[in-house]
């Protein structure tokens, strides 16, 4: 798979293939999680809590770009003008259920944040997605936005999810993801070229039963034990 660089001080990404929209990790540190996350041996407890290291992770990269402006500081020693994140706070907005395990490292690096929820069930015979509940933070129009979802598969739900955001008012949408495969990566940067997609890993295809390999598993099952 080949892939050309994007160049920024600082950044741990490339961009993928011909999708100027579609950045992949590079840190050695979100490569080391997800190969423990993969292990079938990695427990509930540990899983989940890996998840949530890896969404802090691509969070840090992915708002890079919140806007700031400049306020009156006192420190003990003087009074300085500081900067501070300007506007209207972030939405952050799980795609239930897998979408939940991303929330607490996100909010741990913005605890301000405002937590929308989308509902999407995917048709086993199909693969295509349905919505059943959707709940976004007011006024969504004016926020940045972080659609979350562990696995982009086929790239239906995410895809839908966007959909259903920008039909409410969603503007600056991203959306961020800890494996892909090329399928859902297609699917999405072409439905929606206007969004940023960051994704942790890209794996190699899909199988017969829309699982990505060599993927993890059931991303849901494996955070919520119920598997």
């Amino acid at each position: 798979m080949l892939f050309y660089d994007y160049y920024r001080v600082g950044q741990e990404i490339e961009m993928y293939k011909d999708f100027e929209n579609v950045k992949v990790m590079t840190h050695p540190l979100i490569k080391h999680k997800i190969s423990l996350l993969r292990d079938k041996n990695t427990g509930t407890n540990e899983f989940r809590k890996l998840v949530e290291e890896i969404a802090m992770l691509e969070a840090f990269e992915a708002f890079r770009d919140l806007p700031l402006k400049d306020i009156e500081v006192e420190t003990p020693i003087e009074k300085c003008m500081s900067p501070m994140i300007d506007g209207k706070k972030l939405a952050i907005v799980p795609i239930l259920r897998a979408g939940l395990g991303m929330v607490n490292g996100i909010t741990a690096l913005v605890p301000t944040a405002k937590v929308g929820h989308v509902g999407l069930y995917r048709d086993p015979e199909t693969h295509e997605p349905h919505e059943y509940y959707c709940k976004l933070p007011d006024p969504i129009d004016q926020r940045m936005i972080a659609v979350l979802d562990p696995m982009l598969a086929t790239g239906g739900s995410a895809t839908a999810a966007v959909d259903f955001i920008k039909k409410s008012g969603g503007k600056q949408i991203k959306f961020l993801c800890i494996i892909a495969a090329p399928e859902g990566i297609e699917k999405l940067a072409k439905a929606h070229p206007d969004i940023e997609i960051y994704i942790g890993n890209v794996d190699r295809c899909l199988n017969e039963n829309a699982y990505i390999c060599p993927g993890l598993g059931d991303a849901g099952d494996r955070i919520f034990g119920t598997k």
